[in-house]
């Protein structure tokens, strides 16, 4: 008839996480009572698509064909924002046209000026993320001349990178 709070206790119970709720002792025979559950889980990032639980009812009393189970399969859907943040050091940079690329040379400024591109991927959450993979795409070639030499790229941040295969090919 009314609504009540329910006492649930967690444990732990051949390795799984068991939530014990009472319903109420002693209950009636043939009482007839609607629960709803509200819960919070911690820790979903790398759960996959969903999450199961298994709910049963049980009675102190003698078993019954009554106390059947049921599972209940929620989708895990979490939400992180990406923000990427760069800029180029200069932020302008002419490229001379009289200026050609010195084949051999070991030496940067035979290679062309100087341009250092700076990212940063910032998580905005509410989420954690793993498994991100970032594409840069660097126009190194005009034609068949050089645009820009391609001289290193590094990352920090417990990140792994893959390099081009245009990425310092005079070893300067």
């Amino acid at each position: 008839q009314g609504q009540e709070k329910l006492s649930c206790n967690p444990k732990k119970e051949n390795g799984t996480h068991v939530v014990l709720c009472e319903l109420g002792n002693p209950m009636k025979a043939g009482a007839q009572i609607t629960v709803d559950l509200e819960l919070s889980v911690s820790g979903l990032e790398d759960m996959g698509g969903a999450i199961t639980f298994h709910l049963q009812l049980r009675s102190k009393n003698s078993p019954s064909p009554s106390n059947a189970s049921v599972t209940v399969t929620v989708p895990v859907e979490a939400e992180a924002e990406m923000e990427l943040r760069g800029n180029s050091l200069p932020a302008t940079t002419v490229l001379p046209t009289s200026w050609h690329w010195v084949e051999g040379s070991r030496r940067l400024e035979d290679h062309g000026i100087k341009v250092e591109h700076v990212y940063e991927l910032h998580n905005k959450g509410p989420g954690t993320v793993s498994g991100i993979t970032l594409s840069l795409a660097i126009p190194h070639l005009l034609g068949d001349h050089v645009l820009l030499y391609l001289l290193e790229l590094g990352t920090q941040g417990g990140m792994n990178c893959s390099h081009h295969p245009a990425l310092n090919p005079a070893q300067v």
